[in-house]
């Protein structure tokens, strides 16, 4: 597919569209049912950058955290997410053997188990109506796809430039947000902005536990696909057309 936004922004990696399907991909990038340690920022950065279609279902979202992002509801369930992201918890690292190292100090995003399900309780969980969920890589988007989102992979200068083309036929100034999440989980708080009006960009991948997988300068941008197609009308008017970007591209 052509799009003039993702020419102007000469990104480094592509942009990944997420889309849901009844229909199970012939072939691509996904765990292993009872893989609870996948992880679903991972598999985005892989498709981006190995241009592979990578796929979920509610058997083979990897860890609770990715199942929540993809939107596949309540996936925590037991699983002490709070202690996970506060203080931690000694005895329940123990009982969790090996696997419970990472829970025996907590990561610390959060003061205390308490803050933390207060995130907890914040996110805007939801179920989405079908059976998978894919990752495509927009190179191998064709005209007969129908995305919910756009993940752009963005350095600060091409993050400015997407925030600003997110308001620019708009002027309100509230079409950007900005919430702490894994690193998964804009797509959550973005399926959630495409039930609105006028839907936000989400700027994420603030996950400090996983910022590893990504350059150092990197954030992600994630747009329902309304936003993205009134942002690419936009752009022969726009400052990407002036020599101001044109300009700043030089140090890129």
């Amino acid at each position: 597919m052509n799009s003039e936004l993702i020419k102007a922004l000469k990104l480094k990696m592509q942009p990944v569209a997420v889309v849901l399907t009844d229909d199970k991909p012939e072939a691509g990038l996904h765990f292993k049912e009872g893989n609870i340690r996948g992880c679903v920022a991972s598999m985005l950065v892989s498709s981006s950058k190995k241009n592979r279609i990578a796929y979920f279902d509610r058997k083979t979202f990897g860890c609770p955290g990715g199942g929540v992002g993809l939107g596949f509801g309540d996936c925590y369930g037991k699983f002490p997410i709070e202690c996970l992201l506060s203080t931690g918890n000694k005895e329940m690292a123990a009982q969790m053997g090996p696997a419970g190292d990472f829970m025996r100090d907590g990561e610390r995003f959060y003061k205390s188990p308490e803050e933390a399900r207060k995130w907890v309780d914040s996110l805007p969980m939801t179920d989405v109506p079908a059976e998978y969920v894919v990752f495509k890589p927009w190179e191998m988007l064709t005209e007969n796809d129908k995305p919910e989102l756009l993940v752009f992979f963005a350095n600060a200068d091409q993050l400015s430039a997407l925030v600003v083309m997110a308001d620019f036929n708009r002027g309100t100034n509230q079409s950007v947000t900005a919430p702490f999440g894994a690193a998964c989980q804009p797509i959550l708080y973005a399926f959630d902005e495409a039930k609105k009006e006028n839907p936000k960009g989400v700027i994420g991948f603030f996950d400090i536990s996983k910022r590893s997988v990504v350059d150092r300068e990197i954030l992600s941008f994630t747009v329902p696909f309304k936003l993205y197609q009134e942002m690419e009308s936009n752009v022969e008017e726009s400052f990407l057309r002036m020599h101001v970007w044109e300009k700043l591209q030089e140090r890129q």
